[in-house]
């Protein structure tokens, strides 16, 4: 049910969004949580970085302890942030190899050293 929070209206069923709508009028910081955290998707679906620093403002002023350290986090980083709202490219699929070896390694081929687990690696990517 969190999701619901998170989520645009448009894309929640009518049930869904009854009861959201019912939670938020129900409680302020509910509601104010859920504004921030809808138009923090928005900034970054839209890609427009220049919409960044008024949602930082927003969420600094929310009175919401999460949103504000959320929002000092994102301050003390906001070139790269931006950046990476604006550029079209991203370091996942270098994650997910470095997850798939990270896995690779924990189901105990790491203790077995090094050559087994260049093997397992090979056989992965085959």
């Amino acid at each position: 049910m969190r999701w619901w929070l998170t989520l645009p209206a448009e894309r929640l069923s009518e049930g869904q969004r009854r009861y959201v709508a019912r939670l938020t009028e129900a409680c302020a910081p509910i509601r104010i949580a859920r504004q921030l955290a809808v138009g923090f998707g928005v900034v970054l679906r839209v890609g427009d970085a220049r919409e960044l620093g008024p949602w930082l403002e927003e969420a600094t002023q929310s009175g919401l302890t999460s949103f504000r350290d959320f929002a000092a986090g994102l301050r003390r980083d906001q070139a790269s942030i931006e950046a990476a709202i604006r550029e079209p490219w991203s370091n996942g699929q270098t994650e997910g190899q470095v997850n798939k070896l990270k896995v690779l390694k924990r189901q105990k081929y790491g203790p077995a050293g090094l050559p087994l687990l260049r093997q397992r690696m090979l056989a992965a990517a085959a």
